[in-house]
């Protein structure tokens, strides 16, 4: 994620209007502001980090879905020279 962060941080910036409970808005305002972070910042690393565990969990299930199959891998060389012929 580190990687796709700096690079989205030099790309263009445009705004982003989601409705939310007021008392979540607030929260994440006071934080930014009593620790000098600034809002925007703070929000897309959020949504960033919430993106990537979603991928991951998605990613998971896939692994255990995947490996029901796994018996039927064959070995890399072989399909190659299937490939080839």
């Amino acid at each position: 994620m580190a990687g796709y962060y700096r690079s989205a941080m030099k790309e263009k910036k445009t705004t982003l209007a989601v409705k939310m409970n007021y008392a979540v808005a607030d929260r994440v305002k006071r934080f930014c502001r009593e620790r000098g972070v600034k809002y925007g910042f703070f929000v897309e690393k959020a949504i960033l980090e919430q993106l990537d565990r979603e991928e991951l969990k998605e990613d998971m299930v896939d692994m255990k879905t995947l490996r029901t199959l796994e018996y039927q891998a064959i070995p890399l060389d072989d399909y190659l020279k299937r490939r080839r012929v």
